[in-house]
């Protein structure tokens, strides 16, 4: 275990008259000594208001301090943090006519995980990662989600699953072979002197037939449309008459045709670069 010596946390919080909680986060990696400050600035008497601190729903009643200084009521509250019973909520309040809190959470690091949910296809691999910023696991560990029950990662199973790290910051998971049943959430955990962090990956597993069941809904409806014209094309000429003496009433069906012929024409265009974009 770390020296505390070596490690010394100071924080610091300013409160002004708002309903609001003032809060801050305070990431601890390792056991230190962290000194908390709550400053409060009034316009009455720094002898009445009263000063109080709480782990959590805890009175804490002793390790603080109170001094002022004009206006400014100054509380330090000072723990040593060995191990994850001293992490959490530490509050200041201030009793005035309204009570002003401030809080501080002292947290293991944050593991990062991916927001977005990773597709990919059945029978590909894909390796999944988490990332702690500027920290050091002592280790990690992985497990998926089956419901409401977690199921450990870390025996090769036919040689799908592979964990490694190219750094002690970092892990990632390789699956291979994949099937829709590997579909759902992946949780990386890690593990801190003062505590444990996890983050997630969504994996997403497609079937082939997927895009190729759109494909086919635009070229059955690209097929319809063909298959309108022609039929169209096939009334239009069916109507035309050889006699001369209705060239003229011919003429006006063959305009008549034409026109028809286009607007579905351009109709068919319009919809078939739809389904394109689609």
């Amino acid at each position: 275990m770390c020296s505390l010596t070596k490690h010394f946390t100071l924080a610091v919080l300013h409160l002004e008259h708002s309903n609001m909680t003032v809060e801050k986060n305070i990431t601890l990696e390792r056991p230190s000594n962290v000194e908390l400050t709550c400053q409060f600035t009034t316009s009455g008497d720094l002898n009445s208001v009263n000063v109080t601190w709480k782990k959590g729903d805890t009175l804490l009643e002793d390790n603080y301090l109170v001094n002022a200084t004009g206006s400014i009521l100054y509380t330090q509250y000072r723990v040593a943090v060995i191990d994850s019973k001293q992490m959490g909520s530490y509050s200041c309040f201030f009793g005035e006519k309204k009570q002003q809190k401030g809080t501080f959470n002292l947290k293991v690091p944050e593991i990062n995980g991916k927001n977005k949910p990773l597709i990919t296809y059945v029978g590909d691999s894909v390796v999944l990662m988490c990332k702690c910023q500027d920290c050091l696991p002592l280790n990690w560990t992985w497990y998926s989600v089956n419901g409401s029950v977690q199921v450990p990662i870390g025996v090769p199973v036919n040689d799908k699953y592979v964990i490694s790290g190219k750094h002690a910051n970092e892990t990632s998971l390789k699956i291979t072979q994949l099937s829709e049943d590997d579909q759902g959430t992946y949780w990386c955990h890690a593990i801190f002197e003062l505590g444990e962090s996890e983050g997630h990956v969504e994996l997403v597993v497609l079937s082939y037939l997927v895009p190729l069941k759109a494909f086919g809904a635009i070229v059955a409806e690209v097929v319809l449309l063909v298959t309108i014209i022609l039929l169209f094309e096939m009334y239009t000429q069916k109507k035309k008459k050889p006699s001369d003496d209705g060239k003229e009433f011919e003429q006006g069906e063959e305009l008549q045709g034409l026109e028809n012929e286009t607007r579905v024409k351009q109709v068919a265009i319009i919809l078939m670069g739809q389904s394109n974009i689609c």
